[in-house]
């Protein structure tokens, strides 16, 4: 009987964290967009998951050595284990999505599997056998996940084949439904929001929700929000690999296409810029010979490649067709001038600040102009644009400003991002983690990155120690007074350092980038 006991508290103590851990990984596999090789990566770099199951492994020796008081000594430890990783407050939580819940069931299937071995080899072999079984199977916890999904892979490939038909289906039974594509590096989901709000004035618009911009986010999209009153579908296209795009424009068959930007992004997946090139103008190569592109030609990587659809350009810079000019930002939004189709000069005003903004709305007012939406209606509807969250989104909080960009993670927007901050009159100051998945250029981009702040800020927050080493680097190297840097462990501290600053003037407050759970 004391066998038993034993073996059931070790037993319930190594579920118990194998439990908390393997929700951890689900919850990264998720935000890895359940890619194999982003979850290796991942968990190689891991370490607060590393000494996890080390900690937990340590429990088994007990077994060895004390025997049934082990098995006790061992439940503490698990225990301990699960207290460590008790889940933590997430930027964007586990979403329990029918592929998760088999995932799990899977999971669930392996682990009674092992609780019947264990409890052979525990009650038939002695207790070592059990601590090799428990030990092994906590060092390979991480790959657990990634194990399940590549058992569930057949039945998870024909579920997602019947949703694709199903798209498909409903997309062949609306002929005059006209779907406009819109990817990028960045600035496609402000693109994509500005532009559902310009054509709102004359169509009904379905806009692809939040960031809902993968292949089966976009199949979701179409299946639960698509309806025979739609006229129009502004379906945002997000890739981390090359085919992603041309994947989703086989399913919604877009007649025009919106590029608005292409910068080393995701080159963790894409390994190289080249690759993010042929990927966005996937979309392009996919549009009919009847339709558009609109590109943004201020971006180095787009203004000169050549394109077999109609191209139209726009931009702040001369060549564009849809130029914004005469552009002044201040802290009541941005006013810039255009002309329309129609050779008519307008004067646009918008509560957004920055020029970024400004080219964003540059490329919704060609595509919305080019599909007839009167150029006076255009205006107003500008006038009425909200900032999309945490893009240049501007927070008052009383005589201070907040410049909330926290979801931009690339070179070129943090570079705007500056300028605008430097637009404002106040006491600067930075507040930034860092940008990632930049491979290989990761060093040099975010050194850069220092540079470009140390001309602007009069203080920089930055958030994690090893993180943002590079930007350090770069802010030192332009002659930056470390006494101005501060090195946080999470936001909110930075924040609180920041808050404690005593100046008589305002602060002005730029948050640039915030990481991913997954980092």
């Amino acid at each position: 009987m004391t066998e038993v006991i034993a073996f059931v508290i070790c037993t319930a103590g190594f579920l118990g964290a194998s439990v908390i851990l393997t929700k951890r990984q689900m919850h990264i596999f998720q935000l890895n967009s359940y890619k194999h090789g982003v979850q290796t990566a991942w968990i190689r770099r891991d370490k607060d998951g590393f000494y996890s199951r080390v900690f937990a492994a340590a429990a088994l020796p007990l077994i060895l050595l004390l025997k049934n008081y082990g098995l006790i000594a061992a439940f503490v430890l698990f225990g301990a284990v699960m207290l460590l990783n008790l889940p933590k407050p997430a930027k964007k939580p586990l979403v329990l999505t029918g592929r998760v819940k088999r995932m799990f069931g899977t999971l669930a299937i392996i682990y009674a599997l092992l609780v019947a071995l264990a409890a052979v080899a525990w009650f038939g072999f002695g207790s070592s056998v059990l601590a090799s079984l428990y030990g092994a199977v906590i060092a390979v916890n991480p790959y657990t996940v990634i194990l399940a999904d590549t058992l569930n892979k057949p039945m998870e490939e024909r579920i997602n084949k019947g949703f694709i038909k199903d798209a498909e289906r409903i997309i062949s039974e609306m002929p005059r439904l006209t779907v406009i594509g819109v990817t990028g590096s960045y600035g496609k989901t402000s693109v994509k929001f500005y532009l559902g709000k310009l054509l709102s004035s004359k169509y009904n618009v379905l806009v692809t929700p939040e960031s809902y911009n993968t292949t089966l986010g976009v199949v979701r999209t179409v299946r639960e929000h698509l309806r025979p009153t739609h006229e129009i579908f502004v379906c945002e296209m997000g890739a981390k690999g090359v085919g992603e795009i041309k994947e989703i424009c086989d399913i919604v068959k877009p007649k025009f296409g919106v590029i608005t930007s292409i910068g080393p992004q995701h080159l963790e997946s894409f390994h190289s810029i080249d690759n993010v090139i042929k990927t966005k103008f996937e979309l392009e190569e996919a549009l009919p010979l009847d339709g558009k592109i609109f590109l943004n030609t201020d971006n180095e990587y787009i203004a000169n490649r050549p394109v077999k659809a109609e191209r139209v350009s726009y931009g702040l810079g001369e060549s564009a067709q849809y130029r914004a000019r005469d552009v002044s930002v201040s802290e009541k939004g941005s006013e810039f001038k255009m002309t329309g189709r129609d050779g008519a000069e307008y004067s646009f005003t918008t509560k957004l600040i920055g020029k970024h903004n400004v080219q964003n709305i540059a490329g919704a007012i060609a595509v919305a102009d080019a599909l007839g939406v009167p150029m006076e209606d255009i205006v107003m509807q500008v006038r009425r644009l909200e900032s999309v969250p945490h893009r240049l989104q501007l927070i008052r909080n009383g005589n201070n400003l907040i410049i909330d960009d926290a979801y931009n993670s690339n070179p070129s927007g943090a570079k705007a991002a500056l300028e605008v901050l430097n637009e404002f009159s106040g006491m600067k100051i930075l507040v930034t983690p860092g940008m990632i998945e930049l491979g290989e250029k990761q060093y040099e981009l975010n050194c850069e990155f220092g540079k470009q702040a140390a001309e602007v800020c009069d203080f920089v927050a930055l958030v994690g120690e090893r993180q943002t080493k590079p930007i350090y680097d770069g802010l030192i190297s332009a002659g930056f007074d470390s006494k101005n840097i501060y090195i946080a462990t999470t936001i909110q501290a930075a924040l609180s350092e920041v808050d404690a600053i005593k100046t008589g003037q305002r602060k002005i407050v730029l948050l640039e980038n915030d990481l991913p759970d997954n980092y």
